[in-house]
């Protein structure tokens, strides 16, 4: 059977993409999905620890999830996008009771991408300004507005010309920010942790100094939580550490409970003026559809309930000291570690390393990926209800897998192919 799907995927969807995740060993066909894990068709466990970049922070399959989305389909459907109902307002109600400050209003949409483009469209329609100001390595999806703001040359150039108006400084550098802010600024847009871009944490004044920026210069302030929301971090929102209320925020992933595609763009109330003139100016056939609502709001009702980002804090916490002591082993490879709570990443001296782990973990029945724009690092993202015995056993597939690495380093016994489309760097170790 798995040679078979494999075999029928390559050939009807990618065939690159089966080849590029044979040599990462994860040729991987999911079968039983359960919590923190997933099993191969074969009967091999995994320890997911990449979860769709943080979309299954209740876990995978969770019961109740399942279940409220079994009773919504005795009654419910999609419904239609331009017409209210109970689903809908009930979820929007939530999240602006849930999100942080005075955030109120919600454009449903399907993912993440989708709803960041209505981010940038709200902040246009709303300044009458025509500039996104955006940081290096951000990632913000792969849809059109959003896919001209993102930090890597590679995922834009075969679609340029793309929309006009972007521009990207430095992350984390307040001076460059203050040097672009210009009476054309529309919106400044930032993750409050670069995920795709090799887990970069924001500082706390780096949020507050961008909050001062755009209120003295009239700009909007955008903070895209798609993968750092819903408990994520060790906050229900990790701009939350920051104490900055963005003017709008956008939110996926999680939302949607590993089970139903669901993202909103939640804004500011007199932002909404803009909508008022143009109610129908932004419209998408899936975007908040009725039985993705429901699965919406059971999946805040459990973050809540289990208090989620304390998990996430105190399961991150473990991972911190395991790191540290795998710094002080294989010091030679790992040059540091980065992150909060479950989002974390491991920062290795060679972009191949990246590639190399990701194999040697997979051997060892853990699925994990590095950053797409920064292959030296590791990403970690698992279910926030992994348990500490898991994690445990995360700690040790990754001392071995970094010692399987100084070995093959050591004879060279067993060649890595280039990562496509990188040319390989040496990483500086940590000092």
């Amino acid at each position: 059977m798995k040679a078979e799907v494999l075999a029928t995927y390559a050939e009807y969807c990618n065939p690159m993409k089966v080849r590029t995740l044979r040599h990462a060993g994860l040729e991987v066909i999911e079968a039983r999905r359960e919590g923190a894990c997933v099993w191969d068709v074969s009967g091999k466990c995994y320890i997911d620890c990449i979860t769709s970049a943080g979309s299954m922070n209740v876990g995978r399959r969770n019961p109740e999830v399942v279940e409220a989305l079994k009773r919504a389909l005795d009654e419910y459907d999609i419904g239609v996008f331009i017409i209210a109902s109970k689903p809908k307002a009930d979820l929007a109600k939530k999240l602006a009771e849930v999100t942080p400050g005075d955030l109120k209003m919600t454009m449903f949409a399907v993912g993440g991408g989708e709803a960041n483009d209505f981010a940038i469209k709200l902040a246009r329609g709303y300044t009458r300004r025509t500039e996104i100001i955006t940081t290096e390595k951000c990632y913000h999806g792969h849809t059109g507005l959003a896919l001209a703001g993102i930090g890597r040359e590679a995922f834009r150039k075969p679609f340029e010309p793309l929309a006009p108006g972007f521009r990207q400084v430095p992350f984390n550098d307040l001076d460059a920010m203050a040097a672009a802010i210009s009476e054309r600024t529309a919106a400044v847009m930032v993750e409050p942790i670069q995920g795709e871009g090799g887990i970069h944490v924001a500082t706390d004044e780096y949020l507050q100094g961008l909050r001062r920026l755009c209120d003295e210069r009239g700009a909007l302030l955008i903070f895209d939580e798609v993968q750092t929301g819903w408990c994520r971090t060790g906050k229900m929102f990790a701009c939350e550490y920051s104490g900055v209320v963005p003017d709008i925020m956008t939110v996926a992933k999680s939302l949607g409970g590993g089970l139903y595609p669901i993202a909103a763009t939640v804004f500011k109330e007199p932002l909404g003026e803009f909508l008022i003139a143009n109610p129908f100016i932004h419209l998408s056939t899936f975007g908040g559809a009725d039985l993705g609502c429901i699965v919406a709001l059971k999946t805040i009702e459990i973050m809540q309930r289990e208090r989620l980002w304390e998990k996430a804090l105190a399961r991150g916490a473990q991972f911190q000291v395991g790191f540290e002591e795998l710094r002080q082993r294989h010091g030679e490879i790992l040059a540091e570690y980065r992150g909060r709570g479950l989002m974390m990443g491991l920062q290795f001296t060679d972009d191949s390393h990246g590639p190399r782990m990701t194999y040697q973990l997979a051997k060892r029945g853990v699925m994990a990926l590095y950053s797409g724009n920064e292959p030296s690092v590791m990403r970690l993202m698992p279910s926030l209800v992994i348990s500490e015995a898991q994690v445990a056993t995360v700690l040790e597939a990754l001392d071995a897998s970094m010692q399987a690495i100084k070995d093959e380093d050591a004879g060279r016994a067993v060649p890595v192919p280039e990562t496509p489309g990188r040319r390989r760097r040496r990483r500086p170790g940590r000092s």
